[in-house]
């Protein structure tokens, strides 16, 4: 909204500093990292006064987690909230990617508070129905293939890009938007898998925020594009300002957060958060580079894949526990020993996905 300040630029003035989406997202971040501490304290009391018992723990989960009873959920809201006001405050509201990614981030957060506010209502770990949750994902994440791909350069309409193979294209046809529902609806979930030690999730969030901003930015620039050897993606480098808002909210998220958490974000954040990665893969073209950016999100997700199976077929099980991170506490690691080292390894995957852009 404030890009419209430009209008009163002559061209050399403070106005024209409103052009540049580099100032902007500084401002994004700012906005989203003072929104987290101004209205994290009064959300958490309101929280906690409306829950009572908090989040529900799960019986069968590790013992140390009982001591988290009474912490409330639904801490994604303030992240969300920071995101989306950071977002319309200083991205260019004429922007179809910028509309899209809130579109997805927005749906799955209400599909996730739905979720949260049945768990905590009925006091139970069940939520909304899972089919439930799976069919909307559905229907949002293909309105979204279609949205991306009505804005994608002809070239590119339908087409998967591989990293380091960048001459490669492969069209997927009417299979492009299957594919995006892949995408979009895996993030969501495998970023929900992870969200269940405090920080543990948030922070990988946004190192692959951080990431896809740098993507954005590059792939909305010709010359940057040129000098990568990457597909150039118009008007895509103004969700660098959406990654900035994700960036500075996730950190006011997790400044309450940090062990002991005095919030969750819960699914109204972790689907969201999830969407939102996924939805930006899809936009930028870098579908690809988001099953490596995400490495961690993926393991969560297949060690629930492959303990699920495995258990039905031989009644015995590969891991302790899953998702991975309980079996790591199961094997008797501190939580914030898993968490920090997690973390490490996001940031190395992102490093390795930011070489994509210029690996042949």
């Amino acid at each position: 909204m404030l890009y419209w300040l430009t209008s009163l630029s002559d061209g050399g003035d403070f106005f024209n500093l409103f052009r540049y989406i580099t100032f902007r997202a500084g401002g994004a971040f700012m906005t989203a990292l003072l929104f987290g501490f101004i209205f994290g304290p009064p959300l958490i009391n309101v929280l906690r006064r409306k829950q009572g018992k908090g989040q529900p723990i799960r019986d069968d989960g590790p013992e140390g987690h009982f001591v988290k009873a009474g912490t409330p959920t639904m801490g994604g809201l303030l992240i969300v909230g920071a995101l989306t006001t950071s977002t319309l405050l200083w991205a260019r509201l004429d922007n179809p990617f910028v509309w899209m990614v809130l579109f997805v981030t927005l749906s799955f957060a209400a599909i996730g508070f739905a979720d949260d506010y049945a768990k905590v209502s009925k006091q139970n770990t069940a939520g909304v129905s899972g089919k439930v949750r799976i069919l909307l994902g559905i229907l949002i994440a293909a309105i979204a293939g279609y949205w991306a791909a009505a804005y994608h350069p002809d070239d590119l309409t339908n087409q998967l890009a591989l990293p380091v193979f960048k001459d490669t294209l492969i069209n997927l046809g009417i299979l492009f938007v299957p594919f995006c529902v892949v995408v979009i609806v895996g993030a969501a979930n495998a970023v929900n898998l992870t969200d269940g030690l405090d920080g543990l999730a948030i922070m990988p969030v946004m190192i692959a925020a951080a990431t896809f901003g740098i993507i954005a930015y590059a792939v909305g620039r010709t010359d940057f594009t040129e000098y990568l050897d990457v597909h150039y993606v118009p008007q895509t480098g103004e969700i660098l300002i959406f990654c900035a808002g994700l960036i500075g909210g996730g950190l006011g998220f997790l400044w309450y957060n940090a062990p002991p958490a005095a919030v969750f974000m819960g699914d109204t954040g972790s689907l969201a958060l999830g969407g939102a990665l996924g939805a930006i893969a899809v936009a930028t073209k870098h579908e690809i580079v988001l099953a490596i950016v995400g490495g961690l999100f993926v393991a969560e997700a297949l060690s629930v894949i492959i303990q699920v199976l495995y258990y039905k077929r031989t009644g015995k099980r590969v891991f302790l526990m899953a998702p991975i991170h309980h079996h790591y506490e199961k094997k008797g690691w501190a939580e914030p020993q898993i968490v920090i080292r997690f973390w490490i390894i996001s940031l190395i995957l992102a490093m390795i996905g930011l070489a994509t852009l210029k690996v042949r």
